[in-house]
């Protein structure tokens, strides 16, 4: 099976890709890692796996970090492997220590993931069951940002590397920066230290904003609706993600799960009656907003009246999106000052396609996105 930089070369070659010195770099690093691991030895039945030591990417977004490691994980030989975004990954995680918590002292001792030692501490018997399921974690956008997943990760991580898991991580922070300025970071740190111990950092740096090209050398609002359209937020998505593979992913909302069908590179695309006629408010549309650096928003439809509902999020998903500095690429029925042309709550639409016209702008797509502290979300 071809590496990294092969099918990476093969990109270039196609016209898909320009040719990057740091992406070639990084693909020579995943392919020395895919061949450690596929010669990785088998332990003794006395000895412990020892894992082989990962990679972690880091750098702004758009500089193909995510299509990269998707080029890995395709061709990495280990079984079982598994590729998912971060914040799914660390939902699972509680779910499973909600689970253990919950069972009683008899169904512990019966369990095939109990570990002897661990008295009544949920996280080596997690740790042993992902461990189970995947000896190759790769997680894309690999960010500590809520207090409930600093304070675990050190601990579980610490027995994953001891399982033998080998992890692959794409970030837009060096593990320096990770949880930066969070409570009680200081008991964070050792994990920082770890994760550098067991993974090659390298920073995807460049003197270009590819995101940003990428952005403005086409529109980013399609209208009307139809076939065009259609094929136009197709390429788009392309063109944004560098053909990392979609995936799904599931937010974490005050409990609530809030479902992200197509996600990759930190775009998430969306359909307007996936966030827009469903009863989701401003809470949901603010973690959308602190968990992904670019939104795609199909189907749009004319706002009228009778759709004063729809509406009414359109405009807290927008507001949330515009407070963010997130980038918006959309298709719709009109252009933004006619997409709610008459009838009662017209006039207050005017905020939003005022805002919707700035966010086409080059001077909002060139700005940075501001970070949202996910622990103290609130519906205000």
């Amino acid at each position: 099976m071809a590496g990294v930089r092969a099918k990476y070369e093969a990109k270039v070659a196609s016209g898909a890709l320009t040719v990057d010195p740091v992406q070639l770099e990084a693909a020579d690093l995943l392919d020395g890692l895919a061949e450690r691991l596929a010669n990785q030895p088998k332990p003794g039945w006395f000895s412990k796996p020892e894992p082989v030591r990962g990679v972690y990417l880091w750098g702004g977004v758009g500089r193909g970090k995510s299509m990269l490691m998707d080029l890995f994980f395709a061709q990495a030989a280990t079984k079982p492997k598994r590729r998912v975004h971060f914040h799914e990954f660390m939902a699972q995680v509680h779910e499973r220590l909600d689970v253990w918590r919950k069972m009683t002292d008899q169904e512990k001792k019966r369990s095939d993931w109990r570990v002897k030692s661990a008295g009544d501490d949920p996280i080596p018997p997690v740790a042993k069951q992902i461990a189970a399921e995947a000896k190759l974690l790769c997680f894309d956008e690999f960010q500590v940002s809520q207090i409930a997943d600093a304070m675990v990760l050190g601990r579980l991580f610490d027995q994953l590397f001891q399982r033998g898991v080998t992890v692959v991580a794409t970030s837009n922070r060096h593990p320096d920066a990770l949880y930066k300025d969070g409570i009680n970071r200081q008991l964070f740190l050792p994990f920082i230290k770890e994760l550098k111990e067991r993974c090659e950092v390298l920073e995807l740096v460049s003197a270009r904003d590819y995101r940003l090209d990428r952005l403005v050398e086409a529109p980013v609002w399609y209208a009307p609706l139809g076939a065009e359209s259609a094929a136009a937020m197709d390429r788009a998505w392309d063109r944004l993600t560098l053909g990392a593979e979609p995936q799904h992913c599931l937010l974490t909302v005050k409990g609530r799960k809030l479902e992200v069908n197509r996600e990759a590179a930190g775009v998430a695309r969306f359909t307007f009656e996936e966030l827009c006629a469903r009863p989701l408010g401003p809470i949901d549309y603010l973690a959308i907003a602190g968990t992904f650096h670019t939104v795609m928003l199909e189907g749009i439809p004319l706002l009228s009246p009778d759709k004063r509902n729809e509406a009414m999020r359109f405009t807290g998903l927008i507001d949330a999106l515009y407070e963010a500095k997130v980038k918006l690429v959309a298709s719709a029925a009109a252009e933004p000052g006619a997409l709610y042309p008459e009838g009662d709550g017209s006039f207050e639409f005017e905020r939003t396609a005022s805002r919707l016209f700035e966010m086409r702008s080059k001077d909002y797509l060139a700005q940075a996105r501001e970070e949202i502290d996910l622990d103290n979300l609130s519906e205000n």
